[in-house]
């Protein structure tokens, strides 16, 4: 096996920078996924370092190897594709054996190694089935059959499960991880879809238009993203955000700041309690520093009670069953989400409501870099 680095690669199509010196470093061994919404650069990537498309700066490595210069097929790499790419004429069997075929390997070799690739994937009874006889799902297993049997050094799949239906996807996607942690291979894995990543990943690399925005575990993107791009794009629904202003005073209006260890935070419709704000951000007295804050809050950190702290409108509510997403308005048009659970009162669209949440589960971004800010620690 072998780990995978790319350095500063870029890659332009004429005046368009599809990746801007994405940096990377997969050890043996890791599932790494490529997130972010279409055009920013995540396919581009994939396909350098399959050496279908070539970059115009910087360096891909595989193992000890460079490989800006290596052919494809010299690489030690297979790839899975978003369209399963299978030969329509041939079986099942002869479609997993082809790359073994087209590599000059054994008839006896090639046979015992697709009947151990058949087995791995269930495929045993439909070796000679062709490819129009076969769901999706299983169409899907005969691509991953088919890289799978190379033995390859690095697996490499673009989107292999945005052309199967809901519940077939999450069944593939818990097959394809039991798959890679069985066989140790390092994996770079494409997708859009948020929820894919995070339940797949060992670790996630945001994207957005062609820059790498924060790579880190799931759990890590989810509790301390890196700024607000991140922080909207990971989550279902994402992170709340809306604009508020630290008083120069660490008040809010009239109302005396709760404590030493929370900032009150003015937003449209009331206020917040948020962790101390840096003090390059509070404001001065003499108003040379506004105190303009992005505030972010996830929407299951957010409560419906009986306080005064934040007033809002319900425009829709979604029965989810297990839960419920109370879709909110502020003064300022802002749209909210709070995620409750199914047994919480119900409010009414049209409706009132008072909103709350803890200091702790607050986020305070930059609202002109979008960056997060990183607060200082309770005073004693």
């Amino acid at each position: 096996m072998a780990n995978v680095v790319l350095e500063t690669v870029t890659k332009r199509f004429g005046d368009v920078t599809a990746l801007d010196a994405l940096s990377l470093d997969i050890p043996d061994a890791e599932f790494l996924v490529l997130l972010g919404p279409s055009g920013c650069g995540k396919s581009t990537a994939l396909r350098m370092v399959a050496g279908l498309d070539d970059p115009t700066s910087g360096t891909i490595a595989i193992g000890e190897r460079t490989v800006n210069d290596v052919l494809p097929k010299d690489r030690d790499v297979a790839m899975v594709f978003q369209s399963y790419a299978l030969y329509p004429h041939l079986s099942v069997a002869k479609n997993i054996e082809f790359p073994l075929r087209s590599r000059g390997v054994p008839r006896e070799e090639r046979a015992e190694r697709v009947r151990e690739v058949a087995a791995t994937l269930g495929l045993e009874a439909l070796l000679d089935r062709k490819p129009a006889q076969l769901s999706g799902g299983q169409r899907q297993r005969v691509a991953l059959g088919r890289a799978i049997v190379r033995r390859p050094e690095v697996f490499l799949m673009d989107e292999p499960l945005s052309n199967l239906d809901a519940a077939l996807r999450v069944q593939t996607r818990a097959d394809i991880v039991e798959l890679q942690r069985r066989l140790g291979v390092t994996t770079l894995y494409v997708t859009h879809d948020q929820v894919e990543a995070m339940t797949m990943g060992h670790r996630i690399a945001v994207l957005s238009e062609g820059r790498l925005q924060q790579i880190a575990n799931p759990q890590v993107l989810y509790s301390v993203p890196a700024n607000t791009f991140v922080a909207r794009f990971i989550g279902s629904p994402g992170m709340n955000l809306f604009a508020g202003r630290l008083h120069p005073d660490g008040q809010a209006g009239d109302a005396a700041v709760p404590g030493p260890e929370v900032a009150r935070i003015q937003v449209a419709g009331g206020w917040v309690r948020a962790p101390r704000v840096p003090r390059a951000f509070t404001p001065s007295a003499d108003g040379s520093r506004e105190g303009a804050l992005t505030v972010g809050i996830r929407p299951e950190h957010l409560r419906i009670d009986d306080g005064d702290e934040l007033k809002a409108e319900v425009t829709i509510v979604e029965l989810l069953g297990a839960e419920t997403h109370v879709i909110c308005k502020l003064d300022d048009g802002t749209t909210i989400v709070v995620r409750q659970t199914g047994d919480r009162p119900i409010p009414r669209a049209g409706e009132s409501v008072a909103i709350a949440a803890d200091p702790d589960t607050v986020h305070l971004f930059d609202p002109d870099s979008g960056r997060r800010l990183d607060t200082e620690p309770p005073v004693s």
